[in-house]
């Protein structure tokens, strides 16, 4: 989908390019046909060669309406006690292997129980460790 579109009415007088901030704009003159281009990626968005074009040619609603596109879908991982989403499976993977073993999908608040259980099994005495109380 292309967000920036020329009607019809474009007459090819250059106002746009001529105007436009970010130079997102060029013109190429081949034999006898003249091609308008834009680049996505230098346009600032602006507006500028929506409002300067004299013939109204320009098309920019679709850009300024700020639609979403969808560039990517991938495995969502949920907490196994709560099933609130955590992170793709994607990034589990990448994560074990820099910390070299899985690590099971737990939400903030279940993983800290975990720490705490933990620590509460390996802690000496009832509510003593090494000169700490509880």
């Amino acid at each position: 989908m292309s967000f920036f579109e020329v009607s019809n009415a474009c007459n090819g007088c250059l106002a746009c390019v001529q105007n436009c901030p970010a130079n997102a704009l060029k013109y190429v003159d081949e034999g006898n046909r003249r091609t308008l281009l834009h680049n996505m990626a230098l346009c600032a968005r602006c507006g500028n060669c929506w409002r300067i074009c004299p013939q109204g040619a320009i098309e920019f609603q679709s850009l300024l309406g700020g639609a979403w596109d969808e560039v990517a879908t991938m495995e969502l991982l949920r907490c196994t006690v709560c099933g609130e989403p955590l992170y793709t499976s994607d990034f589990q993977e990448t994560l074990a292997e820099r910390v070299d073993y899985n690590i099971e999908p737990l939400c903030a608040l279940h993983r800290q129980n975990l720490s705490f259980m933990t620590w509460k099994r390996l802690a000496p005495g009832k509510g003593e460790v090494e000169g700490v109380r509880r």
